[in-house]
């Protein structure tokens, strides 16, 4: 008898659930969007109703073609975008819209941190104070919103919501708790010392479990409106990143995932806490038990190529996008992008940066354009792995996933940027396989996540980097890194002219 574990991926811009079995192939897949709620310049938000709602949607339209019986699906477990404030009173009702991620309204609150923190925060939470961070914007509502900071009862990062809504049960696991900036990481429990500091009450704070742990079954009701069985295994799961990871295969030290999907993600596995990068890249504890993986972050990978195509093409897919990228020469012909829509994230930590197209010319064709930014995203994430290498990380083998996985010259220029060998996985669903194969060792299919990630992840095409095509790159590198600190003041006096 064949049986099944969903994995739920909830992302920023869209739900996407995945039914796997147990040799790791996916049988049905299911994608429902939602939107993103911008009220003001640097403000970005969610009514964590709609993930519910649209993941209800999600699961319903798989339960409806199954062919197997509903007893045969014996886990559940979730991916989830990082760092996202969502407030629940007393009686567990959400008190406002969620504050994502890509939130930047919070430098204030950063800075309140830095200079009350000082050194202790880098110590407990081996992180830098940045907006995207849980911690800063929960001090924005203490600050700004004071009626409903004074009703909250617990606070919950999204997919915890997510999952809460299903079982009933509260609770986050490492990977996500690692994220919001109040997290002792090395001794896995919220920080006493910050909860003081900065005058929370740790009874915010939801319980603590492992990623793979059981933490309750399908209610009733969720039962009866999607037809999943009410003796569905529920488990924690982790953090989109570190999902990224765990379906990727990013389980031993010397594995390394590029991942580009709204964001970007260079990650490295880490077997222990207690390596010093300064806070120039990030520190989380991995979904995998007593793991960790540090991270560096490009804030509009993706999102780059998506507002381009959304801005100048917006009726044409990506793959007619991307056709000519192949005819244009490295360097786009002398066009330079830098990806900083949002901000950036690593190395910069620069909440008002912003991105330019640097050697315009009217000779230049859309197709230059779109290659400037592939070649952009890429430099900005190679920045991440510069500093992996000048703290004495092999970066020899990268793993690549999203949407940098999807076109082969994408792939080709990643090998030639990064100088590393590049693997194309057989199935790429990221984040979203990585949830399901918690729930696989949860519900006991494998021993480990190793043993699990044998059967499920599969390799199937390596890019070599190309030495003559290297060669160009490092001296396009070079003048890339120069275009952040000749723009930084410009974006700071064209900041009050933005809506």
């Amino acid at each position: 008898m064949v049986k099944y574990c969903f994995g739920v991926d909830l992302g920023t811009s869209a739900v996407k659930i995945l039914l796997v079995d147990k040799d790791g192939n996916v049988v049905h897949e299911v994608s429902k969007s939602y939107p993103l709620i911008h009220e003001k310049s640097g403000y970005s938000e969610q009514e964590p109703e709609e993930w519910v709602q649209k993941t209800l949607e999600g699961f319903t339209e798989i339960m409806e073609v199954f062919q197997g019986e509903k007893e045969d699906i014996e886990g559940i477990s979730f991916s989830g975008q990082m760092h996202g404030l969502v407030l629940l009173n007393k009686e567990n009702q959400v008190l406002r819209k969620a504050i994502l991620w890509n939130d930047t309204r919070t430098t204030e609150q950063c800075r309140l941190i830095v200079d009350k923190a000082g050194e202790k925060l880098l110590s407990i939470t081996k992180n830098p104070a940045l907006e995207g961070f849980t911690l800063p914007k929960l001090l924005w509502v203490k600050q700004y919103e004071k009626e409903i900071y004074e009703k909250a009862a617990v606070f919950m990062l999204p997919k915890d919501y997510l999952r809460y809504r299903l079982t009933g049960c509260i609770h986050t696991e490492y990977s996500d708790a690692a994220g919001t900036l109040m997290l002792d990481i090395g001794n896995k429990k919220w920080s006493t010392d910050l909860c003081e500091l900065f005058g929370i009450d740790i009874s915010l704070c939801p319980p603590l479990v492992e990623s793979h742990a059981f933490v309750g079954t399908v209610t009733a009701s969720i039962a009866e409106k999607t037809g999943l069985s009410p003796a569905c295994k529920v488990f924690a799961g982790g953090a989109d990143n570190a999902c990224g990871a765990i379906g990727a295969g990013i389980l031993t030290v010397g594995k390394t995932l590029c991942s580009i999907g709204t964001s970007g993600v260079v990650l490295s596995y880490e077997e222990k806490a207690d390596k010093d990068f300064q806070g120039k890249v990030h520190y989380f504890n991995h979904g995998e038990e007593n793991a960790f993986y540090t991270m560096g972050v490009t804030l509009a990978a993706g999102h780059s190529l998506s507002w381009f195509k959304d801005t100048f093409a917006e009726h044409e897919g990506f793959n007619e996008l991307l056709a000519e990228v192949d005819n244009v020469p490295i360097g786009s012909n002398g066009l330079l992008f830098t990806p900083y829509l949002s901000g950036e994230r690593t190395p910069y930590a620069d909440s008002a940066i912003r991105g330019s197209f640097i050697g315009m010319d009217a000779a230049h064709k859309r197709r230059d354009f779109v290659r400037a930014v592939m070649e952009g995203i890429t430099f900005s994430l190679n920045e991440s792995i510069e500093i992996f290498r000048e703290n004495g990380k092999d970066i020899n083998t990268i793993i690549s996933i999203g949407g940098g996985a999807k076109n082969e010259a994408w792939l080709q220029m990643q090998a030639d940027i990064f100088q590393a060998k590049v693997l194309k996985l057989s199935s790429e669903q990221g984040p979203g396989m990585g949830a399901a194969m918690l729930a696989a060792v949860g519900a006991g299919w494998f021993s480990s996540l190793q043993e699990c990630a044998s059967h499920f992840v599969k390799p199937v095409k390596e890019y070599e980097p190309i030495k003559e095509n290297t060669q160009k790159y490092e001296t396009l590198f070079r003048i890339y890194k120069k275009v952040y600190s000749h723009t930084k003041t410009l974006s700071e006096e064209l900041k009050d002219f933005r809506k």
